[in-house]
């Protein structure tokens, strides 16, 4: 039987993420205690988003839930609090920001945070928050001309990776000499356990009980993966044995490793680690 082993929340674009037992899932994807996935986005002086692309030490900013607050760890800083209720709408700070190919309204943290992150990732940026009147879509060529919101991620609102299609990664890295992967360097929101390696990517979807994730996209991976979410360092990197399998004609031959997911159903359902996983294939 195929069941949901772990959830997965990232408040701030790029930054580690929060393993929860529960979470509530909606369109725009996974929400824990009213905070969103991905609703939270470091920024350069231009408004363009940053990513652990060029910033790898973002991994070291490690988030956790207080009751009003999300607290920030990095390494030789002292922690900060960011507010969780939205600014005063006659005291707000906005600007455009662009991620990718879209741009949006988003909130703009004060100062003192804006240089906290500066000095954690060695560059100078800005913390945003994406705008309660913003609204961003995913590519309506993969979900089938749905729109479908998104915040701040690469794309899509969930991303979904079965456990076995990493256990067959590292027998790979293994026999090649080299250390076993843990999940984090993929950073999905939605692992499923019990099902065999890369079926999510032959899934028309996952019911887990009142909701269902619809994968449409496979996940084209950048050097991400590459780096290790515990030093902010590179290796091992798992793309040149990637390449070998799992290059995807359908993408333009880009590495592949799980599914972008939207919710085609139970919008606001309560998902819980341990929970059962029905999948339908689509053929």
């Amino acid at each position: 039987m195929a069941i949901l082993s772990e959830l997965v929340l990232y408040p701030i674009k790029s930054c580690a993420g929060i393993s929860v037992r529960e979470a509530t899932l909606t369109r725009s994807g996974l929400s824990v205690d009213a905070v969103y996935d991905r609703e939270w986005m470091l920024i350069d002086e231009h408004g363009q988003f940053l990513t652990q692309r060029e910033h790898p030490r973002m991994a070291l900013i490690v988030p956790r839930l207080l009751s009003d607050t999300l607290e920030l760890r990095a390494p030789g800083m002292l922690r900060l609090e960011i507010p969780l209720g939205l600014p005063d709408p006659d005291n707000e700070v906005t600007r455009e920001v662009t991620v990718w190919e879209d741009t949006v309204l988003a909130y703009d943290c004060d100062e003192t945070t804006a240089t906290w992150f500066s000095k954690a990732i060695g560059a100078p940026c800005r913390l945003v928050r994406f705008h309660a009147t913003a609204t961003r879509f995913s590519s309506t060529k993969w979900t089938g001309g749905s729109a479908e919101p998104t915040l701040f991620s690469d794309g899509y609102p969930i991303l979904v990776v079965g456990q076995a299609s990493l256990d067959d990664l590292n027998q790979k890295m293994q026999a090649a000499g080299r250390d076993a992967l843990p999940m984090n360097r993929f950073r999905p929101n939605i692992v499923i356990e019990g099902i065999d390696a890369f079926e999510e990517d032959y899934a028309d979807h996952f019911a887990l009980g009142a909701a269902r994730v619809k994968p449409v996209k496979p996940c084209s991976r950048c050097p991400i993966p590459a780096i290790d979410q515990a030093s902010g360092e590179p290796g091992p990197d798992p793309l040149d044995i990637l390449r070998t399998y799992r290059s995807k004609a359908a993408m333009d031959d880009k590495i592949c490793f799980g599914m972008n997911a939207i919710v085609t159903e139970g919008d606001g359902e309560r998902l819980q680690v341990g929970q059962p996983v029905t999948m339908t294939l689509a053929f």
